[in-house]
């Protein structure tokens, strides 16, 4: 086969706001320095670090850093002036480089200090830097308060930089035709937390806009109730780990993957074999409904109690589902049970219809569950199928995946996320050149 017909297309990534703000900020400073008279060696590269350094992905951030970057400055700036005078009044203390360059290292340790003691530990590092650029150069230095100005003019030139070209927006398209498929675990830290105001402002702002965003969960729509209460959705979820796809401006499930009756009957009855009681939950006349079998463990009823408060699901008990509805089973036991009983039953369902995953319940410390799918009901197929709904209106829409790289933290992880998706949502206009497949 020629070899041309099997190379694989190269993909160039996008090239971000935040590289293109970066750049302009810092043609900025080299300006200001080039019209001041600048050339070559003598052009000073702080104002250009600087405004590196202080642009952040959101103008508030920004602001912070900069504040912080100032503080810094002085403290650094402050001390190297010091530094400078005590070796102009002093002068025979300059005379050997080596005990100058010990107390250089002196007058680290107290910048350094002094950032702890005005409890800003954060400016610390920052400090000491400005502190070495204005002292470096000692003894070649004939006006000590020159160059610590000089210093401190570069850092807040670069500040100011960064700053101002942060605040405008740039030239942007919409990718209209996208649909965006994001982790509710990406966003939140657990299923009862809500989402927190900076992380709800841009997924409503997204939203107004028109941007297609599917949220995946592995839990019922009831959570959606609770952590996206004041979410302006305007596309179906994916729920229940793929199992089905609910609109909740609706309140319907468009579609749900149910088990076939003759597995749920081969599970049940291993189930009960094993004398483990378990919860079966059912998609009836667009609600869910979840039943509970067997004697209810200590285990089981920690959950229970706190999932029952739910007005949006129905806990009952006893044999009245049907059989076409369940769409899985749930078992509620300890860590270690939990483990032996799925590596036990994963081994023994081997080779049937069914899907079997295990989960932590963070609710209850030291308390698991395993869940009971049908092997359709995952969440690659989920997104197929919810494009393949929406596409009866846009025939055109593409799905896009936008997942952390690592699992959620902190809810700067959730603004991280929705910043990544905002850039794909909106790519700049002026950078549509570089999107395009390299041959």
């Amino acid at each position: 086969m020629n070899k041309l017909q099997t190379k694989r297309p190269i993909y160039l990534p996008r090239i971000g706001q935040r590289i293109v703000k970066t750049s302009i900020a810092v043609l900025i400073t080299l300006l200001v320095y080039y019209l001041r008279g600048y050339r070559g060696a003598d052009m000073p590269a702080e104002a250009a670090i600087t405004a590196i350094i202080c642009m952040q992905p959101y103008v508030h951030d920004t602001r912070e850093y900069a504040m912080s970057r100032f503080i810094g400055t002085l403290i650094g700036a402050a001390w190297g002036l010091g530094f400078l005078l005590l070796m102009l009044v002093f002068p025979r203390m300059g005379e050997v480089l080596l005990l100058v360059y010990l107390r250089m290292a002196v007058g680290v340790m107290l910048t350094l200090y002094t950032c702890v003691l005005v409890r800003r530990p954060d400016t610390a590092g920052q400090a000491a830097i400005v502190f070495i650029c204005v002292v470096i150069a000692f003894p070649e230095i004939e006006e000590p308060l020159q160059q610590a100005l000089t210093r401190f003019g570069g850092v807040l030139l670069g500040t100011a930089a960064a700053i101002v070209v942060n605040v405008f927006r740039l030239p942007r398209d919409k990718e209209r035709s996208l649909v965006f498929f994001i982790k509710l675990s990406d966003l939140l830290p657990d299923r009862f937390s809500q989402l927190p105001a900076a992380a709800l402002f841009r997924l409503n702002y997204l939203y107004n806009d028109g941007a297609k965003i599917c949220i995946m969960s592995e839990h019922a729509p009831a959570f959606f109730t609770l952590s996206l209460s004041q979410a302006k959705l305007s596309v179906p979820f994916i729920v229940m780990d793929g199992a089905a796809i609910y609109d909740a401006n609706e309140n319907t499930y468009l579609r749900s993957e149910t088990l076939e009756p003759a597995e749920t009957e081969h599970l049940r009855a291993r189930l009960d074999a094993l004398g483990l009681s378990y919860f079966l939950y059912t998609i009836h006349n667009g609600k869910v409904c979840i039943f509970h079998q067997g004697e209810m463990r200590e285990q089981e009823q920690a959950i229970y109690e706190n999932m029952k408060r739910s007005p949006y699901r129905s806990y009952l008990e006893g044999e009245i589902c049907r059989a076409e509805e369940i769409v899985y089973l749930k078992v509620i036991d300890r860590d270690d049970r939990i483990r032996m009983l799925e590596k036990k039953l994963r081994r023994e369902l081997r080779g049937r219809k069914l899907r079997v995953v295990m989960r932590e319940e963070h609710s209850v410390p030291g308390v698991s569950s395993l869940y009971f799918y049908t092997a359709a009901a995952a969440m690659p197929l989920a997104e197929k199928r919810l494009m393949a709904i929406l596409r009866e209106k846009e025939p055109k829409l593409r799905a896009r995946e936008v997942f952390l790289e690592t699992p959620y933290q902190t809810e700067h992880d959730a603004m991280h996320l929705l910043h990544r998706l905002t850039n794909l949502y909106e790519p700049l206009k002026i950078l549509r050149l570089f999107q395009r497949k390299a041959k």
